[in-house]
């Protein structure tokens, strides 16, 4: 039987976008919840697997990892039920998606992406109209830490809010048009690199106090503000 959801992305306070989706069957709102490995590597593997995609290819794109500190901060804005953006978050970015039905975590990455087609590499928006910051966001090269979740808002017609943060935040107003560097897949990082992402995990090992680490592994040492 096949379903029709209500649902609703929000990008910032004047984008406001409603569809609808089709899904064989439904899924359980308890399977989604972000503290099952499973669902975490569910989550970093759909945008993976996504920002390997782009169209031109990415030379200095960063592999995503999970982060349970962020996913935290997630989770307590998610729990709010607001259905609207948190204040900044330094350093962190946000994406927003709203539905009547639990939908899995992969469709609703997928929604993000799909932005693409309003967007153009060195361009930007290809319409004026246009609504385009999941997919630039998702995509950002150097974001590279994320942390996710879902609340029940059952007084809410749109009852199911799912929250990502991304650290550091993309969606730099003066670079959106090229959220990352075109080129050949890991061609900022020939010896750092896992099936065309970029990887610079020294800080993390070391500490991004050594001059050497903070000059070469700089995506790995900026996303602290979150992590408290």
């Amino acid at each position: 039987m096949l379903n029709c959801n209500s649902v609703t992305l929000i990008f910032n306070v004047a984008t406001l976008l409603t569809s609808c989706f089709f899904l064989k069957a439904n899924v359980s709102f308890f399977s989604l919840l972000t503290h099952h490995p499973s669902v975490q590597m569910e989550i970093i593997n759909k945008h993976n697997d996504l920002r390997r995609m782009t169209n031109p290819r990415a030379s200095n794109m960063l592999k995503m990892n999970w982060n349970a500190e962020v996913a935290k901060n997630a989770e307590k804005w998610a729990n709010r039920c607001t259905l609207s953006h948190s204040s900044r978050i330094a350093n962190c970015g946000e994406n927003l998606f709203m539905s009547s039905a639990p939908l899995p975590w992969s469709h609703i990455i997928q929604v993000f992406y799909d932005e693409v087609k309003n967007f153009k590499y060195g361009v930007g928006d290809i319409r004026s109209n246009s609504k385009t910051g999941h997919y630039t966001q998702l995509v950002w090269a150097t974001s590279h830490e994320i942390g996710c979740a879902l609340a029940h808002c059952p007084h809410k017609h749109l009852s199911y809010f799912y929250v990502c943060h991304y650290c550091p935040e993309g969606n730099n107003i003066n670079t959106k048009k090229t959220p990352y560097k075109k080129g050949k897949p890991c061609g900022d990082c020939p010896n750092h690199c896992d099936n065309g992402l970029c990887m610079c995990d020294l800080g993390k090992e070391f500490g991004c106090d050594i001059n050497i680490i903070k000059e070469n592994c700089k995506a790995t040492c900026r996303c602290s503000s979150e992590i408290k």
